[in-house]
């Protein structure tokens, strides 16, 4: 194929990938334009918090308290059975 053929060839077929070469450059100018918008949308996702996330950490939080006191509690009364048991054994018979 001589140099005019190819250069006819690349002329004729150049109208009908315009649309490919169009519609790539669109895509691209799309994603560059949509990047930004999305960083952002995981920046406010990662840094918020949710009503639903509040409160299952609420919950979470009351329950380690609740757990915490019941701790303190039972740790109380062991010491409250401790001391009656030594105040009994100190009394004279």
């Amino acid at each position: 194929m001589t140099g005019l053929a190819r250069l006819t060839l690349v002329a004729a077929l150049l109208p009908l990938l315009s649309g490919c070469v169009a519609t790539a450059v669109a895509s691209v100018a799309v994603a560059v334009v949509k990047a930004p918008f999305q960083v952002a949308g995981v920046v406010v996702d990662a840094t918020t918090t949710s009503k639903a996330e509040a409160d299952r950490n609420r919950g979470r939080d009351l329950r380690k308290q609740e757990e915490a006191d019941a701790k303190a509690a039972k740790r109380a009364e062991k010491e409250r059975r401790k001391l009656e048991k030594s105040q009994r054994e100190a009394l004279p018979s």
